[in-house]
């Protein structure tokens, strides 16, 4: 007996060395030029290099992160056991879920090497394997480790929520866009670590990654549907009890519905989700996605592709009914007042040394002001038909036109001589096409910046030379 499971044991290390090396074989480095868009300074930016990890799937294609080749000027690949780097460009991207899709033009790059297949959602307590090159060395590094926890978890590149496998295997900088393998197939793509955490790492589930392959299979990216509501769980009995909830009825409470929502036609505040396509909703907000576990319930949403129908059971003033709606791709400008932005140069306009810029959330991660004005309005208030973009006075660049104006910076702007704007395109629109003596610019609250407009266009090409700037308008407004 004993000998038989000396030979088990040999022929399972030995199967394991094969599969590991099959792997090894299909791992690339990514070698990324950056050039990081200066949101506090929208006309400078800044050359970065830096190095991830990918694998080679099924088309002759590079699978890894959105965050490895975000603003990339100059890409590279080198894979496995190879010297040569090969110049790779980006096909697809979701910077949402934090995935890529890479090419190279070599095709040799491809000889003697197998694509890595996707396998399934593990369990908990599986065994997983992390390849990649991170940080510590020049070769290939693999760390083992188990599945720890299978839930929604905020991705740190897009800052949403999406289904995340949390693993306790080593993770460093580097492994980002290396495959998590599991019975030699990938279940997850390395994500995130927690910094200072005992090996908390995250990968993007193989789940997230069909659901991104299956998308650009028609050569195009939609991304992921969004209900585009806000809502608020029931666990209050008493709230239960105020809109006619039956005890052993659960759901969750619709507080409003944002423009641009496909459900906005078919949806009204204040009614009660039951179910998404057949799935209960907990009163938590959770949905069952396996036996005995919960995750949030935009699992079921995330689950759709743009296009596709979804059911919803609702209560509505204590009646029950069922609503379908397509759904449409969502302008994220209609989810947020302040989205992230990715592989774009920043929007600005500088008029007399007064530097304005739409608000994002690019603008208030670079800051180390609290500004928690502008943070509220990014995260309690959302877009309308009327108001879809805050602009805000950036800062003031000293000249004789802007004395006592040198302190102000990160201002919001709710009007222009009175009136209100749709957009930052709307607010360079009103002033470009002003022809008066004085432009107002006024705030929520009613204070004024007042800017002669025949000085502020005289003095412009002399404040650009000043402080070395080439152009006092983006080029995404012109």
């Amino acid at each position: 007996m004993k000998s038989f499971l000396k030979v088990l044991s040999f022929i399972v290390i030995i199967f394991s060395l094969l599969e590991g090396g099959e792997v090894d074989a299909s791992i690339v480095k990514i070698y990324t030029v950056s050039k990081t868009p200066n949101y506090l300074e929208p006309w400078n930016s800044t050359v970065e290099r830096f190095s991830g990890s990918g694998s080679i799937i099924a088309g002759n294609r590079i699978l890894t992160n959105a965050h490895v080749v975000a603003n990339e000027t100059f890409l590279e690949v080198k894979k496995y056991g190879d010297t040569k780097r090969y110049r790779a460009k980006v096909l697809f991207v979701s910077h949402e879920s934090d995935l890529a899709i890479l090419s190279v033009k070599e095709k040799s790059f491809f000889d003697n090497t197998e694509p890595l297949k996707l396998g399934n959602l593990p369990n908990i307590q599986d065994k997983v394997t992390v390849y990649g090159f991170p940080m510590g060395g020049n070769t290939i590094s693999v760390s083992t480790g188990i599945v720890s926890r299978i839930e929604h978890n905020r991705y740190a590149h897009s800052g949403e929520e999406f289904l995340a496998i949390q693993i306790d295997a080593a993770i460093n900088p580097g492994n980002s866009g290396g495959p998590a393998i599991s019975n030699g197939k990938i279940v997850g793509i390395v994500m995130q670590g927690i910094t200072f955490s005992q090996n908390i790492g995250y990968i993007v589930p193989v789940d997230v990654v069909q659901h991104f392959l299956n998308d650009i299979a028609d050569g195009r990216y939609d991304g992921f549907p969004k209900l585009g509501i806000y809502i608020k769980s029931l666990e209050n009995p008493t709230m239960k009890e105020y809109y006619h909830v039956d005890e052993n009825m659960s759901g969750i409470l619709v507080v409003d519905i944002l423009y641009g929502s496909p459900l906005q036609d078919v949806l009204e505040k204040e009614d009660i989700i039951i179910s998404i396509n057949g799935h209960k909703i907990e009163d938590d907000g959770t949905v069952e996605f396996r036996p005995k576990q919960y995750t949030n319930f935009k699992y079921f949403i995330d689950a759709l592709q743009v296009g596709d129908e979804v059911t919803l059971h609702v209560l509505r003033h204590g009646k029950e009914m069922f609503i379908k709606a397509k759904m449409n791709a969502t302008d994220k400008k209609t989810m947020s007042f302040a989205n992230l932005e990715y592989d774009k140069v920043p929007n600005y306009f500088i008029y007399g040394g007064y530097v304005f810029t739409p608000l994002t959330k690019n603008l208030l991660n670079s800051t180390r002001m609290p500004v928690m004005s502008l943070r509220y309005e990014a995260e309690n208030k959302w877009p309308t038909e009327e108001k879809q973009e805050i602009v805000v006075l950036l800062k003031v660049l000293a000249s004789s036109l802007s004395r006592g104006d040198y302190e102000i910076s990160l201002w919001p702007i709710e009007k222009i001589n009175g009136k209100t704007f749709k957009d930052f395109q709307d607010f360079y629109g009103q002033i470009k096409n002003f022809e008066g003596e004085f432009i107002v610019f006024e705030d929520e609250d009613g204070a004024k910046i007042v800017i002669n407009h025949k000085d502020a266009l005289k003095i412009q090409d002399k404040i650009l030379e000043r402080y070395g700037i080439k152009l006092n308008v983006s080029e995404r407004l012109e």
